[in-house]
């Protein structure tokens, strides 16, 4: 369904923009260009989603933030999400649209490894970042919502590890939307050279309970032949705002992607998550937990692609809906014609806890090939009232009850997680939800 929306920024305001932030030529050409590409596309096509009454247009665009000085300063839940990492190194905070914190150990500098916002790559790592940039991953022309990330980009980071390089600890960023109204026009550069390795950590949290804003964000990865990305992300954006998420991932010959996603946001949101495996012997494992909660909806996808010969792809997805929520849940498995002995196997499982609330689950397998191995199970069900009853019956509260069968549900796909950072940002993040 189109949606036609007008936004409140043009060409105009966007060569300021670029100006004052002393952008590169061509990635100023790619916003202008983009900008008017977007006013001729319609909005992503969605089966069961309609995306009427949501907000793509009230925002601030440009939010500045303060440097953090010290841990102390930052919000309780941000210092939850950080953990020990208060001191540590290779670790961005970006505040609003500014980068607050930013560090990486000597020893990562010194073997090449570039961890840095994203405008400053531009400049300094224009060839890589130029080379890359939603060229094959995601394309500015596929909908009205990448057109308009291009052309209104206020943020992001970029992460290099060169070939052979393995970073032993998790590098991590967090995304902070202090100011209610900020958008976050986000963009995640991550290329893994030819058998590297990396482990990904990002973190979404925002302040705007009651104000409307929005997040439209595209993450890229890139493994090369033999490399091996772990990409984890907790997305936590309050009430407010409206939430566009874009990750897509293009392994080559022998690498491997892995996502833990954690979708925890309570305002409408659509994910989308695409794996394109090009390379013989690639291999992808797709995990993502969701709980909803109030009047949101939501709209997630997972999906796997196989080029290669022997490629594999697996999707886990588990999701509980509370309240008035509703939820679809696709998932995608593609083999094209030439992936031999390809694997294609997807799980996705929702829970209901209310009488309003809703969940759909969408195995899809589409298979071009022969020689090849497929296979899908998706449940749909609400709370079996004989387990409230049972634990219940033991002296337990109504809501105590609900909490264990919460968690007990959406604890496979979380100890699966092979991040214990994101396993225990989950725990916490999903406490906080269930009450």
């Amino acid at each position: 369904m189109t949606v036609e929306t007008q936004l409140p920024y043009d060409k105009d305001y966007l060569m300021q923009y670029s100006e004052r932030r002393k952008e590169p030529q061509w990635f100023r050409d790619v916003r202008l260009n983009a900008i008017e590409t977007a006013e001729n596309l319609a909005m992503p096509k969605l089966e069961k989603t309609r995306l009427k009454n949501w907000n793509f247009t009230n925002f601030k665009h440009d939010v500045s933030g303060e440097a953090v000085q010290k841990f102390e300063e930052l919000p309780e839940k941000i210092r939850v999400l950080l953990g020990e990492k208060s001191t540590s190194e290779n670790l961005i905070i970006v505040r609003n649209n500014d980068v607050a914190h930013a560090s990486l150990s000597p020893e990562l500098q010194d073997k090449g490894v570039v961890f840095k916002d994203i405008f400053t790559a531009m400049n300094e790592n224009e060839d890589l970042v130029k080379k890359y940039f939603m060229q094959d991953g995601v394309s500015v022309d596929e909908h009205k919502l990448t057109a308009r990330h291009a052309a209104l980009l206020n943020s992001g980071v970029f992460l290099y590890v060169p070939k052979n390089v393995k970073v032993e600890e998790p590098i991590q960023i967090v995304f902070w939307q202090e100011d209610p109204e900020a958008a976050l026009f986000n963009h995640v550069l991550l290329v893994a050279d030819q058998h590297s390795e990396v482990t990904y950590l990002e973190n979404y949290v925002s302040e705007n309970k009651n104000e409307e804003a929005v997040a439209n964000i595209v993450s890229e990865v890139f493994a090369l032949d033999g490399a091996n990305v772990s990409y984890g992300a907790v997305d936590n954006f309050e009430k407010g705002t409206t939430t566009y998420v874009n990750r897509r991932g293009v392994a080559q010959r022998d690498a491997t992607i892995e996502w833990a996603l954690g979708q925890m946001n309570d305002g409408n949101t659509i994910s989308d998550n695409v794996t394109y495996l090009m390379g013989d012997n690639s291999y992808s494992y797709a995990k993502a937990v969701s709980v909803g909660r109030g009047d949101q909806k939501q709209d997630f996808t997972a999906k796997i692609v196989h080029y290669g010969k022997e490629s594999e792809g697996y999707i886990l997805q588990h999701g509980v809906m509370k309240d008035n929520a509703t939820s679809i849940f696709n998932g995608i498995g593609k083999i094209e014609h030439g992936a031999t002995k390809a694997n294609a196997e997807q799980e996705s499982r929702v829970l209901m806890l209310d009488q309003g609330s809703r969940g759909d689950a969408n195995p899809i397998l589409l298979i071009d090939e022969d020689d090849v191995t497929a296979g899908h199970a998706a449940s749909v069900g609400r709370v079996d009232p004989i387990q409230l009853y049972y634990l219940m019956s033991r002296g337990i509260s109504q809501q105590e009850a609900e909490r264990l069968v919460i968690h007990g549900f959406l604890s496979p796909v979380v100890r699966e997680i092979p991040i214990e950072t994101v396993q225990a940002q989950l725990r916490e993040v999903i406490e906080g939800k269930v009450y």
